[in-house]
């Protein structure tokens, strides 16, 4: 004879499923304070979840129809290893949310009418929506061998902005009138990675004597990237020089970061007068 006991037995794997529903069904997601478009977890719990939750990006292209050149570079190379370099390589740096405004703003101050312009990384030259605002870290070179993240916030408000794209979206970079190499070359391609890449407005291996512009989450192209470790591999006494309006990437997602340098100084994205005039 079965009891009422039994009848109502439930085994433990499925017990355990049901719970994973409910907790996942009914957890808390709470907005952040300043970040409306942004959740935190709820506090941790004993649980453990194998299971990634979530759409992941996409692969980068692995392939590539374009095609690159090598320029001379004007004096020594970089005097740290790229991937070890606070002003190449940002992620070493890394950055962090704040809360401010996100369309153009009003800055007072002189103007370079030859400063890049961001409208020119999207193909139709908008003012795109802008997504999200960062601050990046200072660099503390006094520290260790090639330097280590400060600890301080670079000064401006903004140092790091996001910039609404379409997934799969031909990239280019800022524009600017001035050649560095003849042939048209504006920038230099001082570091590169599959989703980050670091230009230079001079020929010089260093963000320190002009414009430097990062670029982060999107899918830099492969044919570029491989010219660039070509070039690094062999003393980077050549690297790649672009042209305005040539393509270096795709948008990996629904934004691309950038960040704006003159003469090592991070700079707010955000100003009308000087990276988007005439918006």
């Amino acid at each position: 004879m079965i009891t009422d006991d039994k009848r109502h037995f439930i085994p433990r794997r499925l017990l355990a499923l049901l719970w994973l529903c409910l907790l996942l069904w009914t957890g808390p997601v709470y907005a952040q304070e300043g970040y409306p478009n942004r959740t935190v977890p709820a506090a941790p719990s004993d649980l453990y979840l194998p299971l990634v939750i979530g759409n992941p990006l996409p692969p980068c292209p692995v392939t590539s129809e374009r095609a690159y050149d090598l320029i001379p570079v004007d004096g020594p190379p970089a005097d740290h290893p790229d991937s070890l370099h606070g002003d190449l390589n940002l992620s070493l740096r890394s950055y962090t949310p704040v809360s401010a405004t996100l369309s153009l703003v009003d800055i007072n101050g002189p103007t370079d009418d030859d400063a890049p312009q961001l409208a020119a990384i999207f193909g139709d030259a908008r003012t795109p929506v802008f997504t999200s605002a960062h601050r990046v870290f200072d660099w503390d070179w006094g520290c260790g061998e090639h330097g280590c993240p400060s600890p301080e916030l670079t000064p401006m408000e903004v140092s790091l902005l996001g910039l609404g794209a379409s997934p799969g979206e031909a990239l280019s970079f800022p524009s600017r009138g001035p050649e560095i190499y003849g042939g048209g070359y504006k920038i230099l391609v001082l570091y590169a990675e599959e989703n980050r890449i670091t230009l230079g407005y001079t020929r010089h291996d260093t963000v320190a004597p002009g414009y430097a512009v990062h670029l982060e989450s999107l899918c830099v192209d492969p044919n570029l990237l491989a010219l660039y470790r070509q070039g690094n591999e062999a003393g980077r006494s050549n690297l790649p020089g672009l042209r305005n309006g040539e393509v270096l990437g795709t948008a990996r997602s629904n934004a691309v970061l950038v960040a704006v340098r003159d003469r090592g100084t991070f700079m707010d994205p955000r100003s009308r007068k000087d990276w988007w005039r005439g918006r």
